[in-house]
């Protein structure tokens, strides 16, 4: 069923052909001042943006490059390891300074273990997803096997060929089996939008290249790029005709996929291998347990003092001595009791004589 925003498509180019103002030169993006303001969302309208299928944190590091992923696992380990301790414990506040020592213990380096392990997972699946995009391209040998593929395998065949020919590819997640913008293409400052058709028995006909052309001016992209397995009414390509829309039949995509064959052995790289995704392990690995060994011996930030002392620190207020020996009078311990005769006489005598002193010098004890 079309749509009501192809239908205004449909109805503006053919205006704009009748009226003579429609070339190969014309801008799809021009026809956007034609479509109404209040259009459907899903293509006919102005200013809505196509949308994405929401994706998990794992899903979106995935779909980077293996070494990003690998890079923010590290750097995460670290913001969570180091990073906390050091932002509380450069605090003025005495209560964030504790909360800046318990973090640089090491308390939530689990956490940090966790996140690591996660976008370790992530490039796992980010490489072997890159191995096996390689992989399905070199193994085709002709139309039976790019047959024998489902929509997915098809439509992750077309991202390599385009990725191999320098194109910076990005999944839109909403094809799905029935139709819809797969890939978006990026390379030298343009937007290419593409739609694979992995039909077998039916040739793409008219409607669906007057809708993809409805998503291209909606959406203000550069062009139009149609990958199908089999054929093209000439409906169809009469209406590409003209238009920046590239309609890739089966047989142009096989001779791409075998001219990309031949220069393989040139197209490796040295992240393609499995050797240096496990060195990229090994990295950040030795990174973490090289930082490990230096806060060992160092603090990770600077301690700063609190800015009060608690009430049982505080110091006394002083005491004079003259009145600590009128006040305190001075006790002994067995150890220092006369043991002999003329010690005890010598002690009672010494006693006597302090009692006098403190009779004369402190009234009050008299009382």
């Amino acid at each position: 069923m079309r749509t009501e925003g192809a239908r205004n498509v449909e109805v503006i180019s053919l205006k704009l052909a009748h009226d003579g103002l429609w070339d190969a030169s014309t801008n799809a993006s021009m026809l956007t001042r034609y479509l109404p303001e209040k259009a459907p969302p899903a293509w006919g309208g102005r200013g809505s943006v196509m949308a994405r299928r929401k994706e998990s944190g794992i899903d979106m590091v995935a779909s980077m490059p293996w070494p990003v992923g690998m890079i923010l696992g590290l750097l995460g380990y670290i913001a969570i390891r180091y990073g906390v301790g050091w932002y509380f414990g450069a605090m003025n506040n005495p209560y964030a300074s504790d909360l800046g020592t318990l973090a640089a213990s090491g308390i939530y380096a689990p956490l940090g273990w966790v996140l690591l392990i996660g976008c370790w997972i992530a490039a796992l699946v980010s490489f072997m997803d890159r191995a096996r995009r390689r992989r399905l391209l070199d193994v085709q040998s002709g139309a039976h096997t790019l047959g024998a593929m489902d929509w997915r395998e098809f439509e992750m065949l077309t991202g390599e060929a385009f990725r191999r020919q320098g194109y910076a590819i990005a999944e839109n997640g909403l094809g799905g089996a029935d139709g819809g913008i797969d890939l978006i293409l990026r390379k030298d400052g343009k937007t290419i939008l593409v739609q694979c058709k992995q039909w077998r028995n039916k040739c793409v006909d008219v409607k669906v290249v007057r809708e993809m052309f409805g998503v291209l001016v909606h959406e203000g992209a550069d062009a139009m790029k149609i990958v199908a397995l089999g054929d093209y009414t000439p409906d169809a390509r009469r209406f590409a005709q003209g238009k920046p829309i590239e309609l890739i039949d089966g047989s142009k995509l096989l001779a791409t996929v075998r001219s990309i064959q031949r220069k393989k052995a040139q197209d490796i790289q040295p992240m393609d291998r499995p050797v240096a995704f496990v060195a990229g392990i090994a990295a950040s690995l030795f990174i973490i347990f090289a930082m490990s060994a230096n806060t060992a011996t160092t603090q990770p930030y600077p301690v700063t003092q609190p800015s009060y002392l608690p009430l049982t620190a505080r110091p006394m207020p002083s005491v004079s001595q003259p009145i600590l020996a009128r006040t305190q009078p001075v006790l002994r311990t067995n150890d220092n009791v006369p043991k002999t005769p003329e010690e005890l006489r010598a002690w009672k005598r010494q006693n006597a004589e302090a009692m006098k002193i403190l009779d004369k010098t402190t009234p009050e004890l008299q009382r």
